[in-house]
């Protein structure tokens, strides 16, 4: 095993990540394409990662057994997905790199500590209060106004978990709703777009961000990112930086995705963390000289964070949900002859419930806009154009 500190790790040393689904299948990929072994902890034994990893270990990751086998098959650990045990993570990073570490993963797993960071490090938010008890949901209306969206401190993605509160006398029924969990209560932020940043952290502090993304929302998942977001070069600079600050204080090594509410005066506030490769930057793949997943890997070995700038000056990605399955199979042949730049990407799912994200489609060109509509019209062709995909 290599030691905890700066020490570089280089291939074919074995690597692991905890989680199983797509994010993890594509840092798998990307550390196999640069030399290394992997290994992944997951209880789906079919799972997207699990398909193409080296090594699997089955199991929970906050089973100390489990942790036990999964640790004495890698050098250095990452994950996919913020909802892991933090106290798994400590254990791990007790005993080999561990990238981000659990004291970076513990703040964004609970909206509340969340919040508080943000604010302790006087980044902008939304206005916000917490919901612990009937009082604080009492003094929640007052403290951020309606309408406000009333969010599970923890556990929530993909619009899940949250409820919107118009009226006061609402609020007592949506915290019944969401089971009487602790909350925090969000004022509602009247933005004109959503965008968000990605970064790169290394362990000697070296940081670079990729250009900010557009996103735009279907049903609260994510639908279509283009980069670079057309939102001007003050707006795009205030962004990156912002991001490079909350990497910076929570001393982050790896990935971290940043997203942001932009107002129509220009203002950014932060709505979310996310501390692993994001969805916003599948597109990197293809589109960037390092991608986010090689990133990650290289953050989490000690190699140089690489440079973030884009291979072609516009791309857009759009996520292939299982919605696309419900008339059947959709026919890739379609997409890819619709046009025959675009890159497919599947995860290996099985089943494809309304929703559930199955794949991604990207397309590179000189124009934004261009871009997307190529994209779109691709994804199109799969369901047989009779509507819109």
């Amino acid at each position: 095993m290599s030691a905890l500190g700066s020490e570089i790790l280089l291939p074919p040393a074995t690597i692991g990540v905890v989680g199983g689904g797509q994010l993890g299948r594509m840092f798998v990929q990307a550390a196999q394409r640069m030399g290394y072994r992997t290994a992944v902890l997951t209880d789906e034994p079919d799972g997207p990662a699990a398909q193409v990893s080296h090594e699997v270990v089955l199991g929970r990751d906050d089973d100390l057994r489990t942790l036990q086998r999964f640790a004495s098959k890698v050098e250095a650990a990452t994950v996919e997905f913020e909802n892991v045990s933090a106290p798994a993570l400590r254990w791990l990073g007790s005993r080999m790199p561990t990238r981000p570490d659990w004291k970076a993963v513990r703040v964004s797993q609970d909206r509340l500590r969340e919040k508080a960071f943000l604010r302790r490090f006087g980044l902008p938010t939304a206005p916000w209060h917490p919901v612990r008890s009937e009082a604080e949901l009492a003094e929640a209306a007052p403290a951020v106004g309606t309408p406000l969206i009333l969010k599970t401190a923890s556990s929530g993605y993909d619009g899940k978990g949250q409820i919107r509160v118009d009226n006061p006398a609402d609020a007592p029924g949506a915290w019944e709703a969401l089971g009487r969990v602790p909350c925090v209560a969000e004022g509602v932020v009247r933005f004109s777009c959503e965008v968000s940043v990605l970064v790169a952290r290394g362990p000697d502090g070296e940081t670079e961000s990729y250009p900010v993304g557009l996103n735009r929302h279907e049903r609260h998942i994510l639908d279509s990112t283009v980069m670079p977001a057309p939102v001007g070069p003050i707006v795009s600079r205030e962004a990156r930086d912002l991001a490079r600050t909350v990497a910076e204080a929570l001393g982050y090594v790896g990935v971290l995705c940043v997203e942001f509410f932009l107002t129509a005066e220009g203002t950014l506030t932060v709505n979310e963390l996310a501390p692993r490769p994001h969805n916003s930057g599948h597109l990197t793949i293809e589109a960037a000289q390092c991608s986010q997943f090689e990133q990650q890997v290289r953050a989490l070995c000690g190699l140089p964070i690489g440079p973030t700038t884009l291979r072609t000056p516009a791309a857009a990605m759009v996520n292939l949900l299982g919605d696309l399955w419900e008339a059947g199979p959709p026919d890739w042949s379609q997409a890819l002859r619709a046009d025959r730049g675009a890159a497919l990407h599947l995860y290996g799912k099985g089943a494809a419930p309304v929703g559930r994200k199955m794949g991604h489609l990207t397309v590179l060109d000189p124009d934004p806009d261009a871009a997307l509509r190529r994209a779109l019209a691709s994804r199109h062709a799969a369901a047989g154009g009779s509507r819109d995909a």
